[in-house]
C-alpha cells in the first residue's frame, strides 16, 4: 500500500508585509521560487525532472501574484519546463491543503514526486486585491446570509464574545507567542533571502503594558447594530500580523525515498477539511480537529505537538477551551501573531515549523490546523519517522 511521506520542508523568514519589509522589492514569484530551488538544493541527488507537479497556495491571486504563480514560480526556479505547477486558494489554508492534494496524489498513484508549497506578498499585493471593487459573493449569497459575510477580525470579537474572553487573556496569549517565537531555534528550518536570517515580526521587547495601549482594530457601530453589544477587544497587538514568505514541502512514497536513499522526516498520516459556520468563519478548527482525530484512530492525548494558526488569540483560544488540548503542546515555537502570517504560505509553513518541534521533543504526532475566510478548516496530522 503507498503512503506519502514528507522528506524535506523549507521556508523563507518571514518578513513584514509593508512597504518597508524586507522583501517589499521581491517579486513574488521570486520568493516563491527561492524556496523550490532550496528545497531542491537540499535533497541529494534530487532531480527537478523527476518532479511530477509543482502545487502551490496563494490567496491573494491578482496582479504580481496572478496567471497560475506557481507554474511561474517552478520556471524561474530553473525546474524543467516539463514540471507543471498549479495554484490552490483554500483561503489562509491554502498551502495545507496543497500538501493534502499532494499527499492525495501521491498515495494514489497520480504523482510519485510532488512539491507542495505556497507564496504571499502582502506588501506587493495587498490584502483584499483580488476582490477590490468587487463583491465575491454575489446577490445568492446576500439572499443566504442577510447582511453579508463579514471582515475576520469582526468574527474574531464574535468568537471572543461566545467564548467571554477577556482583553488580558488575548493580550497575554499573544505576548506569550511572541516570547516562545523569541527564543525557537529555526535557523535550520530557514532558506535566508536578501540578508533576511530571522522573521521580522518577532518582537522579543513586547510586554503588556504597550499591548494594553493597543486601541481595538474592528470597533465599528454597524456590527453592533447587525449582532448586539460588543466589547472590542481584538487589536493589532492579538491579531496576526500581514507577511510576506514563502515555503514548500517535498513528498514522496517511502519506496521512493528508499529508491533514492532519502531519509523521510515524516508520514502524512492523515488530512481533511470541513466547513463550518461562515460568518463566525474560524471556528472551522473545532470540528475539523474532532474529524482529523477520529480519521486517524487517535484521541487528544496522542498528539505531542500541536500548531494551531494564530490567526487571533481568540482564535486558538476557543479551539483550547472546547478541545481540552494542553497548552503547552500548542505552537511551542510561537505562532503567528509573533512569527507572521503570509496567507498562501501559511499551511506549509506551520508544516515546517511542527516537523522541527517533533524532532526537537522527539514526539511522534503532530497536528496542525489552519481557520480560513469562509468558514473552512484544514486540519492534518504527521507522524516522526
Amino acid at each position: 500500500m503507498r503512503d506519502a511521506v514528507i522528506v524535506d520542508a523549507v521556508r523563507t523568514p518571514l518578513a513584514k508585509g509593508k512597504p518597508s519589509g524586507a522583501y517589499a522589492g521581491i517579486h513574488p514569484v521570486e520568493l516563491h521560487a527561492h524556496v523550490l530551488r532550496t528545497l531542491a538544493a537540499r535533497v541529494p541527488g534530487l532531480d527537478p525532472a523527476d518532479i511530477d507537479d509543482v502545487i502551490g497556495g496563494t490567496v491573494g491571486q491578482a496582479g504580481e501574484q496572478s496567471c497560475n504563480t506557481t507554474r511561474l514560480a517552478a520556471l524561474a526556479a530553473g525546474f524543467p519546463e516539463s514540471v507543471p505547477g498549479v495554484t490552490v486558494d483554500r483561503q489562509c489554508g491554502s498551502s495545507q491543503q496543497a500538501i493534502s492534494f499532494a499527499a492525495q496524489g501521491v498515495v494514489s498513484g497520480a504523482y510519485d514526486l510532488v512539491v507542495a508549497s505556497g507564496v504571499e506578498s502582502m506588501s506587493r499585493v495587498p490584502i483584499g486585491s483580488q476582490t477590490l471593487g468587487r463583491d465575491p459573493g454575489g446577490p445568492l449569497i446576500a439572499e443566504r446570509y442577510p447582511g453579508g459575510l463579514i471582515p475576520q477580525g469582526v468574527a474574531a470579537e464574535l468568537i471572543a464574545r461566545t467564548w467571554a474572553l477577556t482583553r488580558t487573556q488575548l493580550d497575554d496569549f499573544a505576548l506569550l507567542s511572541h516570547q516562545k517565537a523569541a527564543r525557537a531555534e529555526v535557523a535550520a528550518q530557514l532558506a535566508p533571502i536578501t540578508g533576511l536570517h530571522t522573521d521580522e515580526t518577532v518582537r522579543p521587547d513586547a510586554n503588556r503594558q504597550a499591548m494594553a495601549a493597543l486601541r481595538p482594530a474592528f470597533a465599528d457601530a454597524r456590527w453592533e447594530r447587525r449582532f448586539g453589544a460588543i466589547d472590542w477587544k481584538v487589536t493589532a497587538g492579538n491579531s496576526s500580523p500581514v507577511n510576506d514568505g514563502a515555503a514548500a514541502v517535498l513528498i514522496t512514497t517511502s519506496d521512493n525515498a528508499a529508491r533514492h536513499g532519502w531519509r523521510p522526516r515524516a508520514r502524512i498520516h492523515t488530512a481533511v477539511a470541513v466547513g463550518d459556520d461562515p460568518i463566525h468563519m474560524l471556528t472551522g478548527i473545532i470540528p475539523a480537529t474532532a474529524k482529523v482525530l477520529r480519521r486517524a484512530g487517535l484521541t487528544l492525548a496522542d498528539i505531542d505537538a500541536f500548531e494551531v494558526n494564530e490567526a487571533f488569540s481568540a482564535v486558538v483560544l476557543a479551539w483550547l477551551a472546547e478541545t481540552g488540548a494542553d497548552p503547552a503542546r500548542v505552537n511551542v515555537d510561537g505562532g503567528a501573531i509573533a512569527i507572521g502570517h503570509p496567507l498562501g504560505a501559511s499551511g506549509a509553513r506551520l508544516a515546517t515549523t511542527l516537523l522541527g518541534v517533533l524532532e526537537r521533543t522527539g514526539g511522534r504526532y503532530g497536528l496542525q490546523t489552519m481557520c480560513e475566510a469562509g468558514g473552512t478548516a484544514n486540519a492534518t496530522i504527521i507522524e516522526r519517522l
